[in-house]
Order: C-alpha cells, then sequence, then structure tokens
C-alpha cells in the first residue's frame, strides 16, 4: 500500500507580471514504504514545489495528496502541524538549524510539536549515531558544514517519521560528508521507510530505487 500518494497535482503562481506560472501540471506520482525516489529535472520544473506539496506545506491548486492515507490539506493548520510531525522528517540544503540552540536542542526541537515524551533519550541515541555527541552542546555556527547536515538528518528522525523528504541534501557538502548523509537516507529506507529525494547530484541519484524526471510545463 502507497505510503504517499499524489493524483493530477497542479500549482499554480499568481503573480503581478505575469499573471500566471504554471510550476506543476498534472503530476501523479506514489512511494511505498522502503521505496527511495528520487526527482530530477531542470531549474525552475517545480521539484521544490512537488517536495513541498507532499509535505503537507504548499497546497496545490489542483489534484489530491494522500500521506498515509489521510489528506492534511483536509486539516486545520494546527492539526496539520502536528500531522506532519508525527509522520514526516525534512531536510534541506541550507539545514534551517535554530542558530541560537545547541545541536542537542536543535535535534529535540521536533518532540515538542508532536509531544514526544521520550524526545530527549531519543535524541542522545541520534546525536550519538551520527558522531555528534562532542559537539551536543555547540551552536550551528560552531560547527562544519557536515556535522550540520548530520545535525539536520538526526533532527529529521526524531520522531521516527515514515517519510523523509529531502532537497538538495548534498548540494554544500564535500564527498565524504555527502556519502555519509546518503547511507543515512539508504539506511532509512532499507528499515521500511520512505525516502523522496530532490537533487541535481547524479551520485545522489544512484542511490535511488527510482528517478522520475520533471520538465518544465
Amino acid at each position: 500500500m502507497a505510503l504517499l500518494e499524489l493524483t493530477g497535482i497542479g500549482k499554480t503562481y499568481r503573480t503581478g507580471r505575469t499573471g500566471e506560472v504554471r510550476a506543476l501540471d498534472g503530476i501523479s506520482l506514489s512511494l511505498a514504504p522502503g521505496e527511495f525516489t528520487a526527482v530530477q529535472g531542470p531549474s525552475g520544473c517545480g521539484k521544490t514545489t512537488l517536495l513541498l506539496i507532499s509535505g503537507g506545506l504548499l497546497a496545490p491548486t489542483q489534484g489530491r495528496v494522500l500521506l498515509d492515507r489521510q489528506d492534511p490539506y483536509a486539516l486545520g493548520a494546527d492539526r496539520r502541524a502536528a500531522f506532519r510531525a508525527s509522520r514526516l522528517g525534512f531536510v534541506f540544503q541550507q539545514f534551517h538549524l535554530i542558530p541560537y540552540l545547541s545541536v542537542i536542542d536543535n535535534v529535540l526541537a521536533p518532540a515538542l510539536a508532536a509531544g514526544n515524551p521520550d524526545g530527549r533519550e531519543r535524541a542522545e541515541e541520534l546525536v550519538a549515531h551520527f558522531g555528534l555527541h562532542s559537539r551536543r552542546l555547540h551552536v550551528p555556527g560552531e560547527l562544519s558544514t557536515g556535522e550540520r547536515q548530520r545535525t539536520a538528518l538526526a533532527r529529521a528522525l526524531l520522531n521516527r517519521p515514515k517519510l523523509l523528504l529531502a532537497d538538495e541534501p548534498t548540494g554544500n557538502l564535500d564527498r565524504e560528508n555527502a556519502g555519509i548523509v546518503l547511507r543515512h537516507l539508504v539506511e532509512f529506507a532499507r528499515s521500511g521507510g520512505a525516502v523522496l529525494l530532490v537533487s541535481h547530484d547524479e551520485e545522489s541519484v544512484r542511490h535511488a530505487d527510482r528517478v522520475v524526471r520533471l520538465r518544465r510545463s
């Protein structure tokens, strides 16, 4: 059974200058537990828009999203946020860490949204798993680029999500650190989670079970 189902997804942005920009038009895609799918395509073809729609962060103009057999856009804002926190993990190229929080507190942050009482213990386990124990009290500005992305990945896994959404997660990393992140994404999929990856990087895409290629509409 599909964990994520996108049916006839379209997204149109209205702008003052051009009137309308169609980012996506009639996209259908499904993702099963244990599947690692990569999305590629030229800049401006809607890859990030597709990821945001899949994650309940951006409502489509047309079509339907089912995540874990529920439509997140049928929920109010608060319930949708809680729904995301309990099922999804997000990893972005720019990390989006909270600059004044330590590594351990950044990793722990999603537990607050999901009301996870075991968050502290889980956060400590993940920090150790990602080789960050000696850096656990450091803030992001004191970390290397690779350490920041490992912190972001640990944070994404805190609430044991069913689906990881990754937008160019190796874009700012050297080859060694990119390899570490990709190995963890593969590990997550092999353990029964699903991964939807957006990337221009051919090495990253080679780790996927399937590649979906978008073109400009």
